[in-house]
C-alpha cells in the first residue's frame, strides 16, 4: 500500500479520562492516520452517530462467536456513552498487516462474509456520504461518474449487470486484516457496504494490482465464475474514483490505475471469448 497521511493529533486528556484510560497514547500506523493505542484500547475520532456503534457492537458480538477470525468491538466510556468529545474507543487486538498476503486476506474475507450472510442491512448505512461510500455507488452505476480519463473510461463501457446476492460486506479488507502468529486473523475498522461478498475479494485483488505491484496473475485469486471479472471491474472503479474524490488529479489516477485497468479489461475479453458473449 502507499504511505498513509501524516498522523493526526492525539486524544486529549479529557477523552482518556472519559474512557478510564491512563497510559501514554501511541500513534498507530496505517488507515487515515487518526488512531491511537492507549493500553489495550484504540482511540480514534468518530464522525458518525452513536446508534451506529450500538449496531456495530451487537453485530460484532455475533461475529465474535466464530473461532476462525477475530474482531475489534467498540468500548463504552465510563458514563455508558459510545463517544466522548468526538472520539470512539475500540478493543485492541494483537496483529499486524502482512503485505502480499492476498490469498490469506481473501480467505479471511470469505469466513467473515459467511458470518454476515444473514445479517440485515443497517438503517444508517445507505445515508453515508463519505468519499468511499460515494465512490462505491459510482462504481456500481447508482451514481454517474462525471470524470475519468480514457483508459479508465473503458471500464465503464465494459460494465455489465451481475447476479450475485447482496449482503453486508466488508469491502475494504486490505490493510484491515491483521495477522498474529498465535491467534486467528483480526478484521478491524468495520466499514460496511451492501454488496455481493465476491466484490470484497475483488477489492483485495484490485489493491494488489495497484498498491502492491502484483502481476496480472493475482486475478486468478477470484476464481473463474462468470461475474468475477465484473466484480474486479467495479473494485478498480471504486478505488480509482475514491482517489479522484479525495483530491487526486485525472492524470495521477490514470497513471496509477491504467495498467490495472488494462489487466481487468483483458480478463473481461477472455471471459467474453469463453462464454461467447
Amino acid at each position: 500500500m502507499t504511505c498513509g497521511p501524516p498522523h493526526g493529533p492525539p486524544p486529549p486528556e479529557a477523552v482518556l479520562t472519559a474512557f478510564g484510560l491512563r497510559s501514554l497514547a501511541l500513534a498507530l500506523p496505517g488507515g487515515q492516520g487518526r488512531s491511537w493505542r492507549v493500553g489495550e484500547t484504540v482511540l480514534k475520532p468518530f464522525d458518525g452517530q452513536p446508534i451506529e456503534l450500538d449496531d456495530l457492537a451487537a453485530l460484532l458480538a455475533r461475529v465474535e462467536q466464530r473461532a476462525d477470525l477475530r474482531v475489534s468491538p467498540p468500548r463504552r466510556a465510563r458514563d455508558g456513552s459510545w463517544v466522548a468529545d468526538g472520539w470512539s474507543a475500540w478493543r485492541h487486538e494483537p496483529g499486524r498487516p502482512v503485505p502480499g498476503s492476498w490469498v490469506h486476506i481473501v480467505d479471511v474475507g470469505r469466513h467473515l462474509h459467511e458470518a454476515l450472510r444473514d445479517e440485515p442491512d443497517l438503517p444508517w448505512r445507505a445515508a453515508r456520504t463519505d468519499s468511499w461510500a460515494v465512490a462505491d455507488r459510482m462504481a456500481w452505476g447508482e451514481l454517474d461518474i462525471p470524470f475519468l480519463g480514457p483508459r479508465l473510461a473503458g471500464l465503464l463501457a465494459a460494465r455489465r449487470p451481475v447476479a450475485g446476492r447482496a449482503q453486508l460486506a466488508r469491502a475494504d479488507l486490505t490493510g484491515n486484516v491483521l495477522f498474529d502468529e498465535h491467534l486467528p486473523p483480526v478484521v478491524i475498522d468495520f466499514s460496511l457496504y451492501w454488496r455481493p461478498p465476491e466484490y470484497a475479494s475483488a477489492v483485495v485483488v484490485a489493491d494488489a494490482l495497484v498498491f502492491e505491484e502484483a502481476g496480472p496473475e493475482v486475478i486468478r485469486l477470484l476464481g473463474d465464475q462468470p461475474d468475477d471479472g465484473q466484480y474486479l471491474l467495479r473494485a478498480l472503479l471504486f478505488r480509482a474514483v475514491t482517489a479522484r474524490l479525495r483530491g487526486e488529479t485525472d492524470e495521477i489516477v490514470e497513471r496509477a490505475y491504467g495498467s490495472a485497468a488494462d489487466a481487468v479489461l483483458s480478463r473481461l475479453r477472455r471471459d467474453g471469448a469463453r462464454t461467447g458473449s
